[in-house]
């Protein structure tokens, strides 16, 4: 039976606790047996620009001796009102696993309902689970454990955001989230959120006693013509040396990149030396390695 990655929800405790086990494992040993997948197709269809999310899964696909095709949604037929069901029933007849990045979350659900081949969310409007799993890999990392610790969230209710959310209805740490009136993570989302998750909007409160500050930027892909309003209502959110010195002496700052320097995060900050930013980036890869290792069995 294919195993498709839509959201962390479609993964039990011990499948990511196991996964997070394996992305360091990964990075401990290095290079892995390059032959163990020749012949493996990793298909990735995306509709949003990408860096991170796309160089690594193709990089993952080639160090497990498999290759990679990326597809530009705008070069396919779906550019010309080709069906998702076609499209997703043709890819499967010549891949063996799809990665899909693009703006709706049904979309992608309709993908994964008519593929015969696993399909992996590699972005949408709704969730970003990859791009969590791999934060919780580097908090881990950094600390040990993530069960008992405190992550605050601060800034936009955003499909990382989330992510996290469902993160932590699945691990049970402590999340606190604070963001603008208005800007608050998906009420579906939050409506079945366990009391170990908070949300407020203030983000001083939030980050008292804090393992873990997270962030994003305030405008992201498709934001765009209302940038001077979220800037505007944002500005008390954003994660600066004042607000860090809020939390433990001893927290670390995370941001899944790429970030708006001087909006959401300063320089000081995020260059500074609580910030674990480039570890996390690197991450994706050894994360998504372990992804592909789970759904190519």
């Amino acid at each position: 039976m294919k195993k498709d990655i839509l959201t962390i929800l479609d993964l039990t405790e011990d499948e990511i606790i196991a996964l997070i086990e394996r992305g360091m494992e990964i990075k401990r040993q290095g290079r892995t047996d390059p032959g163990r997948f020749a012949g493996y197709t990793l298909g990735l269809l995306f509709n949003k620009a990408s860096t991170r999310t796309r160089i690594s899964f193709e990089v993952a696909m080639i160090r497990l001796g498999g290759s990679t095709i990326y597809m530009n949604v705008s070069e396919t037929q779906l550019s010309r009102n080709e069906t998702i069901e076609d499209t997703a029933r043709v890819l499967s007849r010549y891949l063996d696993a799809l990665a899909v990045r693009t703006y709706s979350h049904h979309e992608l659900e309709q993908m994964a309902k008519h593929a015969t081949i696993p399909v992996i969310n590699a972005l949408t409007d709704s969730f970003h689970p990859c791009q969590v799993l791999s934060d919780i890999m580097t908090v881990v990392e950094k600390k040990g454990d993530i069960k008992n610790l405190n992550i605050a969230w601060v800034g936009d209710g955003n499909n990382v955001a989330n992510s996290w959310i469902n993160a932590a209805k699945v691990l049970g740490f402590h999340l606190t989230l604070a963001c603008p009136e208005g800007f608050e993570p998906d009420k579906s989302v939050m409506d079945s959120a366990p009391s170990n998750i908070t949300l407020l909007n203030d983000p001083i409160q939030a980050v008292q006693g804090a393992d873990v500050i997270n962030t994003d930027v305030w405008v992201s892909m498709g934001d765009g013509e209302d940038k001077r309003d979220r800037l505007s209502r944002f500005r008390k959110f954003q994660v600066n040396k004042e607000l860090i010195e809020k939390a433990k002496d001893d927290v670390i700052i995370m941001h899944c990149l790429p970030a708006h320097r001087g909006e959401e995060i300063t320089d000081d900050v995020i260059d500074g030396p609580n910030s674990v930013v480039f570890d996390q980036a690197e991450n994706k890869l050894y994360i998504h390695q372990a992804i592909l290792e789970k759904i190519l069995i």
